[in-house]
């Protein structure tokens, strides 16, 4: 069942997919509020009063690295690896689900590639 960030006083995990508010947006920021992936580490997240995200679309077709297919609460999406953001978790309105493990490390590979780590 989705929790609510500000109700149970949740702290987001790393590979959890959250509802977030991402407005108001500039240029060609991902806009409006959607699911999003933390990637931030557990110990970052429950430190921190931002997390580090990165938006989830369901229309678009994967095109690794930049675009990683997920599934999240029987849903397919891809990760817009090149639309990485902090965002105060204030914008964190309900948790959604989580990725796989394989997932993950998808993400973990396409970001090394985007953003040459």
């Amino acid at each position: 069942m989705p929790r609510k960030a500000s109700n149970l006083g949740g702290v987001p995990r790393r590979g959890e997919v959250w509802r977030v508010s991402l407005d108001p947006t500039r240029g060609a920021e991902i806009r409006k509020t959607r699911p999003c992936l933390v990637v931030t580490t557990n110990i970052v997240n429950q430190h921190r009063r931002t997390v580090v995200v990165i938006p989830l679309l369901s229309s678009p077709q994967a095109s690794p690295p930049l675009l990683i297919p997920v599934t999240c609460a029987g849903r397919s999406a891809v990760a817009v690896l090149d639309q990485i953001r902090a965002v105060a978790k204030e914008r964190l309105q309900e948790r959604l689900g989580i990725i796989s493990a394989q997932e993950m490390k998808e993400i973990e590979e396409g970001l090394r590639a985007v953003l040459e780590l």
